[in-house]
């Protein structure tokens, strides 16, 4: 799964996901793309899922970009652990979605395939989708 090599802090804030994306907003390597219309947090493992059902779908036909990359971590207390004591441990990565972002890029196959790749990897997500052609 996607995480970073280093890091400058271990641990970040929480952070807000308020407003719409100005970059990366427009196809810049493939034909089709999915793009966001909601906002929230993409998890490492939403994204490897995501790849998995366009890759098989596609039957690795054509090349597939993906545009996001999880760098904040995310941390979770143990079931157990009493109040206090601090932050808890990394439990995963994850990447700030807005509306207007490209997750994902499909180039060098049909409409149709990559309009059914696009709703399959859709269906992994937690926020509103749409597929977009390069025009």
């Amino acid at each position: 799964m996607l995480q970073p090599g280093k890091s400058k802090y271990r641990k970040h804030f929480r952070g807000s996901m308020k407003g719409i994306r100005d970059r990366g907003v427009n196809l810049a390597f493939g034909e089709f793309g999915l793009k966001s219309l909601g906002r929230g947090w993409m998890t490492a493992r939403q994204i490897e899922a995501a790849r998995r059902a366009i890759t098989h779908v596609t039957k690795r036909a054509g090349k597939v970009w993906i545009r996001v990359f999880p760098d904040k971590p995310v941390t979770s207390k143990s079931s157990g652990a009493k109040m206090g004591s601090g932050k808890g441990d990394i439990a995963g990565y994850v990447v700030v979605i807005r509306p207007g972002k490209i997750i994902f890029e499909v180039a060098g196959i049909e409409k149709e395939l990559a309009v059914k790749a696009m709703r399959l990897a859709a269906a992994k997500l937690s926020f509103k989708t749409k597929v977009v052609a390069r025009q």
